[in-house]
């Protein structure tokens, strides 16, 4: 994959990002949109796809950006499809700032040091080049302007958009109402996109972290397929059993 285009997580942290105080609109939030649109830039690629709810790496050949590749790394390790909600739910170790320091070495941002209450660091970022970040914003603007499907990227940017909570900091008020119901609404125009943005509302939601339900057990009889739980060995605790959640790229 060659430099010369900007992947879609550097995208979304630029239109995240506020020109005028330097921090970025829903931090939290906006970890797991970085790691889904992480995943659809490697879609994008031909890298991976979908597998119902799940995402499979079909070419495991490095695109060339290190932090991608990082992705498509462990997702190979997997060795098998991973559900899109349980990588998005995964740890998001720095992964926003990895961006942020890259967008700085790039020169599309200028870190800005300051002090919280006159004590704590703190650091802000500042675009450097403000047309990138409103060419951004202008193809957004455009899709939900016209109303003509969009390009897949452009489709993908959009629903991550929506699902990481940034309509209400791009489109504010009774006034942007309509356009954040179209910015929504543009999700429906990238397959891979969709999935991903719903696999992080899921997460935000909670869906992540509940087990599917078995049917119910007959009264005095275990559920089909539940084994019995172990006794301990006397003067042995139980140990707790590790979940399988997909670890985050982290730098």
């Amino acid at each position: 994959m060659g430099r010369s285009r900007r992947t879609l997580p550097e995208e979304l942290l630029l239109l995240a990002l506020d020109p005028a105080t330097g921090t970025t609109a829903q931090p939290q939030s906006l970890d797991l949109g970085l790691a889904g649109a992480q995943l659809v830039e490697l879609a994008l690629a031909g890298r991976i796809a979908p597998d119902g709810d799940r995402i499979a790496v079909v070419v495991p050949r490095p695109t060339g950006d290190p932090t991608l590749d990082c992705a498509l790394e462990l997702l190979r390790r997997r060795g098998a499809p991973v559900r899109a909600v349980h990588w998005i739910g995964g740890p998001r170790l720095g992964l926003r700032q990895t961006y942020l320091s890259h967008l700085e070495r790039c020169g599309m941002v200028h870190a800005v040091a300051g002090q919280m209450c006159g004590v704590l660091p703190t650091t802000r970022y500042q675009a450097t080049d403000t047309e990138i970040s409103r060419e951004i914003r202008a193809r957004l603007d455009s899709a939900i302007r016209t109303g003509v499907p969009p390009d897949p990227r452009t489709a993908a940017l959009a629903a991550l958009a929506h699902a990481v909570g940034l309509g209400k900091h791009l489109y504010p008020g009774n006034e942007g109402r309509s356009s954040r119901s179209r910015l929504r609404d543009l999700i429906r125009h990238d397959p891979m996109g969709g999935l991903v943005a719903h696999a992080v509302m899921d997460v935000q939601n909670g869906a992540a972290a509940q087990p599917r339900r078995s049917p119910a057990p007959t009264p005095g009889r275990p559920a089909a397929g539940a084994r019995p739980a172990p006794e301990p060995a006397r003067g042995v605790p139980m140990q707790p059993r590790h979940g399988s959640m997909a670890r985050a790229v982290a730098h």
